[in-house]
């Protein structure tokens, strides 16, 4: 199995021109000066890895316009925030379902042909989504049932996507890759909604889904130009089941490593994740700067840390603690976050929510890193799939927590105790485990 494995190994690096290079290449660039400090770009000289990336920077805006266009049809078909919530939840079934069963659909075949498929399953779904606005349709089950095959195939996409990082990039490069995929989305997350917000007066709302699909075409292209990426132990004739996705949950608490990742997520995002709270607090504790203001603000304040923490990248994305740097990150989170809490004022809350972003982009780049070079590389679409319900989850289980506590303690209580779970739950996780502490790349 060994030799079968090496030889699988050895023919994949050989015929693929655009795989990234062994990780003592000496043409592998140094910087000097104040540039170290800013965001490492050297996964970008790989070609494959160049593609996909740049096909993430359109597609990360246009996937936005129609995170913003779906809820806005829906709340002027039925003028109801509760719709938007089912329409939400109609989303987050099959993105969970899938994105299990395709980590394991994403370990047996070659990844670059699912991601295929998939992504132009997705480009479908938004021309579907701009015929119905366009035709003038308002029936919010076509719009759940559309929701619902687009987050499917997003589910299916992602742990393909995610796991062939590893296969594009030498190992000693992959918290850069990282921090410049996820750089890339959070700036989506501003400048998509931004744009959504004032491109509907002007051109309306079905031309939002439209721009999406046209984003998509983009990188049908990209993946198209990947170099092939199948199994690399011979597993391409087995069956994706539902046996498989369990041999990865048991896989995770086989490897206290990854399992500690993992849990250092759930910590930070289920008990200090409180944007629930952040209508309620716009509305009440802010409200002399002005509730839309003070909405805004909160919503966009911890995106923008985390852009500012990716462009700044080159300060932490070379240390070699992973686990220690997740330990830190996370800690750093909750301290934010309860200062957050304690502020009265809002650019203080401001500010506490953006250095929380910094955290949270520092966690994320290296709770990644962690994922791809612990897991094998037959094991890493379903640890990419158990990643995609994590960080789906997470926040809406938050979201729950956070509502009901808030209106039961108050908004600032439930804030500030949350944070301060984070820091205590992480400090005693990582004093239990202390590998992960000490793991290192």
């Amino acid at each position: 199995m060994y030799e079968e494995a090496k030889l699988a190994v050895d023919t994949a690096k050989s015929t693929a021109d655009d795989a990234a290079p062994a990780e003592d290449d000496p043409a592998i660039p140094t910087r000097a000066g104040w540039r170290q400090w800013l965001m490492d770009t050297t996964p970008l000289r790989h070609p494959a890895y160049r593609r996909l990336w740049s096909s993430t920077t359109i597609t990360s805006v246009g996937s936005q316009l129609t995170a913003v266009a779906v809820p806005k049809q829906v709340y002027d078909i039925t003028g109801s925030s509760a719709w938007v919530g089912y329409a939400s939840v109609a989303g987050l079934v099959p993105l969970v379902v899938f994105a299990l069963w395709g980590g394991a659909v994403a370990d047996s075949v070659d990844r670059r042909k699912l991601m295929l498929t998939t992504n132009i399953g997705i480009a479908v779904t938004s021309l579907l989504f701009w015929a119905q606005a366009f035709a003038g349709a308002h029936s919010v089950v076509l719009l759940m049932v559309l929701l619902a095959l687009q987050q499917a195939m997003a589910g299916m996409n992602f742990p393909a996507r995610s796991a062939s990082i590893a296969r594009l990039v030498p190992a000693a490069e992959l918290p850069a890759a990282s921090a410049l995929g996820s750089t890339v989305m959070q700036t989506g997350q501003i400048v998509g909604p931004l744009l959504a917000g004032a491109f509907i007066p002007v051109i309306g709302l079905p031309a939002l889904y439209l721009i999406d699909s046209v984003a998509l075409c983009v990188t049908i292209w990209a993946v198209w130009k990947l170099p092939p990426l199948p199994p690399l132990t011979g597993l391409a004739t087995r069956r994706a089941g539902w046996r498989e996705v369990a041999a990865g949950f048991r896989y995770i608490t086989a490897h206290r490593i990854l399992l500690l990742s993992f849990l250092a997520d759930i910590v930070a995002m289920v008990f200090g994740m409180p944007r629930a709270l952040f209508p309620q607090l716009a509305h009440t504790t802010y409200a002399p700067w002005g509730e839309g203001f003070a909405l805004g603000l909160l919503f966009a304040a911890i995106p923008i840390g985390a852009v500012a923490g990716g462009l700044l990248s080159g300060t932490f994305s070379r240390a070699r603690r992973h686990g220690l740097m997740v330990t830190v990150a996370v800690v750093g989170w909750g301290a934010a976050i309860t200062g957050f809490g304690l502020s009265a004022s809002l650019w203080w809350a401001t500010g506490f929510l953006a250095l929380a972003g910094v955290a949270d982009m520092v966690s994320m780049v290296f709770r990644s890193a962690i994922l791809q070079s612990v897991a094998t590389d037959e094991m890493r679409g379903r640890m990419q799939g158990v990643f995609t319900v994590v960080v789906a989850g997470g926040p809406r289980f938050a979201d729950l927590l956070h509502g009901v506590t808030g209106s039961a303690l108050g908004t600032r209580t439930a804030v500030t105790a949350g944070g301060l779970l984070v820091v205590v739950v992480t400090l005693v996780l990582a004093a239990a485990v202390p590998e992960f502490r000490r793991y290192r790349a």
